[in-house]
């Protein structure tokens, strides 16, 4: 099973690819709709949103959770 580089995702079945793309090592909702990779600001952005909104917590918090969580994942690690 692979994992997702950009979001940590385990990507089970074909469904969870890219454009059913099993090559790519970054699953569907860290890919724009031409299956290229989102940058790291944009899953930032992502991210940060989804915790606010799904933990009730403060944009600047869910801002900084996000950021701790991605910096470790393999496609951001080489950014620091």
């Amino acid at each position: 099973m692979k994992m997702c580089i950009a979001c940590g995702m385990p990507m089970t079945a074909i469904a969870d690819y890219p454009l059913h793309d099993m090559s790519k090592n970054y699953c569907k909702h860290c890919a724009h709709s031409d299956g290229t990779m989102k940058s790291f600001d944009e899953k930032w952005h992502e991210v940060t949103l989804k915790y606010a909104n799904n933990h009730n917590i403060d944009y600047s918090v869910a801002k900084e959770n996000a950021y701790t969580i991605l910096k470790k994942l393999p496609a951001w690690k080489r950014r620091w």
